[in-house]
């Protein structure tokens, strides 16, 4: 589960007030009210991220229109001086929110008045950077056809260092810092915040959606992945090169363009501020897609007959009404290869988001190993634990839970009866070797750590004799968390509190297992919501008890999901020391949807090949 994604049209969802009031998708700060005569843009802009002139009624404001938005209700235009001052740190450029569908157009020379605002998308809670803009203008064409004013982007302009350490007096906010634009590339995007920016030919880094919008980067050589993306290869490695672009044009006209493809010639338009990914140009000149032709989808070896295929694959939100059956199964079936065990993610009950207490998940689960026999792979069986209703978070009605899909052909299941949805699953020593008290089984499901969220799913396999424990997760999504381009720097990653104790949960229990039986083959894995560096993966792995297979790939072969132009982490396998020291196991991230524009999910699958 992620941050829901917007429709740039609607990312302003209320006329905006000169008030301290919270209006739908954002917030104004609260300043007194005032007049000034005569003003230039960068005189409003000013030398940091707040307008000195906040709240006050400005007039005489002359520019040139650089685009207008004509849809939604964020609809308003853009203008730029053309006499700029001698600062560097002061924007020429400026938003001018007018509510109605504004009449002027790019090239017109305007006179504004109005009052100097301070928005911030999303709301004051949200952490997010405030946008400076006029609003109630009036608004004076003094003439037309005139040349827009242009400030190049590019790989040496934006600096290397993301941000500067916010403010401790102001508990980490930026937003009255000095702007310091050589120094830091925030700082320097907010130097030309509302003002008219091109960028060249640019690789994309993040596939076009359906909300008409992309990802480039301008520094190309910046953590490049093995396929053309940007690896988030730290906390502190965040990427500025990263930039979104919209488009002022039609929805219908926008590219449909995946990860590796490149936008050729100039890219231009104003740069603006909103709240799913910051700084944005929203182009009023599109440049030319050109495909790369290189990166394809994916498709992992087969396992060998000794070796044991496990995987782990977050099929978003499935439901039996869903159309995406045959191409999850197609995958499954070709790009992974059949393996004998997959932990899915993101099952929903036999009724999807219908709110009606319906908790059981058969049909989904029929619907998809029928598409798979269907496509060519075996006859899956099957085995999970139905949820409480609506107390594992998720959509709402939606009931989502991990299951374990294996072939029956290569893998048994060993039933153990006593597991549901409210009681724990523990460890036995059986014969010198450990068991589950039930299989399938929840991990510790009463603990708070799993509040509103996906409770554990282990389960006991035998392959070849051999006793294998998978333990399939779905950890609390990033929902709340302060965005890389918030006003407090670093941002505060609240989620992570919640993931820290699932993981301590999970760890604790493999270390119950491996106390039963030290040479037990353990594997946790799933959708686990965050980075192989994390503090989280350092929980699972504490003591030793597992270790995250990920990182046996080049670094630049390791992400597993693509957010807001950075590959990145998310998705898991750690594996127990017995695995480890065979030496000999295979890792596989697998990528068939997160670089790609007509994704079936977010996630890539993870495939892990080993002899028990």
């Amino acid at each position: 589960m992620k941050p829901s994604k917007y429709v740039p049209s609607r990312w302003r969802l209320a006329a905006l007030t000169v008030a301290c009031a919270t209006v739908s998708g954002g917030a104004l700060v609260a300043v007194p009210a005032a007049h000034a005569a005569d003003v230039a843009i960068h005189d409003i802009q000013g030398a940091t991220r707040i307008s000195p002139l906040a709240g006050q009624q400005v007039t005489g404001v002359t520019g040139v229109v650089t685009g207008a938005r004509t849809y939604g209700s964020s609809r308003g235009f853009w203008f730029q001086d053309t006499k700029p001052d001698a600062d560097p740190a002061t924007s020429e450029g400026l938003f001018v929110f007018t509510s109605s569908t504004p009449t002027v157009k790019a090239g017109d020379a305007v006179t504004v008045s109005g009052t100097v605002s301070e928005y911030v998308p999303g709301g004051a809670s949200s952490g997010n950077q405030s946008l400076t803009e006029l609003t109630k203008p009036t608004v004076t064409v003094n003439s037309s056809g005139n040349p827009v004013p242009v400030t190049a982007i590019s790989d040496k302009s934006v600096p290397d260092a993301y941000a500067p350490q916010g403010d401790p007096a102001a508990n980490g906010s930026v937003n009255k810092l000095p702007l310091r634009p050589r120094a830091y590339a925030l700082d320097y995007y907010e130097s030309l915040e509302g003002q008219n920016v091109r960028v060249g030919t640019s690789r994309v880094v993040t596939a076009s959606d359906e909300f008409g919008e992309l990802w480039v980067t301008v520094k190309p050589h910046q953590n490049r992945t093995k396929r053309g993306g940007t690896r988030y290869a730290s906390y502190e490695d965040q990427n500025g090169g990263r930039l979104q672009i919209q488009s002022l044009g039609a929805l219908a006209d926008f590219p449909k363009a995946d990860v590796g493809d490149a936008l050729t010639g100039t890219t231009e338009g104003p740069l603006d501020f909103n709240q799913y990914g910051g700084y944005t140009l929203v182009a009023r000149e599109l440049g030319t897609l050109e495909q790369s032709g290189g990166v394809e989808r994916e498709t992992t070896r087969a396992q060998q007959a000794g070796e044991l295929a496990v995987a782990t694959y977050n099929v978003e939100n499935l439901d039996p009404t869903d159309t995406t059956f045959d191409a999850h199964a197609a995958a499954i079936v070709g790009n992974l290869r059949s393996p004998d065990i997959v932990s899915l993610e993101e099952i929903q009950d036999n009724n999807g988001a219908k709110n009606d207490g319906t908790v059981a998940a058969d049909v989904t689960m029929g619907k998809l190993i029928d598409a798979i026999v269907a496509a060519g792979g075996p006859r899956y069986d099957w085995r999970s634990v139905d949820p409480v209703n609506n107390k594992d978070g998720g959509e709402p009605g939606g009931n989502i839970r991990q299951v374990f899909l294996f072939n029956p052909d290569r893998v048994s299941f060993t039933d153990r009866p006593g597991g549901d949805a409210t009681t724990p699953v523990g460890v036995t020593a059986e014969n010198g070797e450990a068991a589950l008290t039930a299989s399938p089984g929840r991990v510790d499901p009463a603990n708070t750590a799993w509040s509103s969220s996906r409770k554990p799913l282990a389960g006991e396999f035998t392959f070849r004799g051999k006793r294998v424990f998978v333990i399939a997760n779905h950890f609390a999504s990033k929902g709340g968390d302060q965005a890389l381009t918030s006003q407090y720097q670093p941002p505060t990653r609240s989620s992570e509190t919640q993931r820290h104790a699932q993981a301590t949960v999970v760890n604790s229990f493999a270390k119950d297992i491996l106390k039963a039986q030290p040479d037990a083959d353990v594997i946790t894995l799933g959708d686990i919501n965050d980075f192989e560096f994390s503090g989280t993966t350092q929980r699972l792995e504490d003591g030793g008890a597992l270790w995250s297979a990920i990182k046996s790939l080049p670094k630049h072969e390791r992400y597993t999901y693509d957010y807001q132009g950075n590959s990145q982490v998310l998705d898991q396998i750690l594996i127990s020391p017995s695995i480890v020291a065979k030496d000999a196991f295979g890792y596989d991230s697998v990528h068939i949807n997160s670089e790609f524009h007509d994704q079936i999910s977010d996630h890539d699958p993870q495939v892990l090949r080993f002899r028990p």
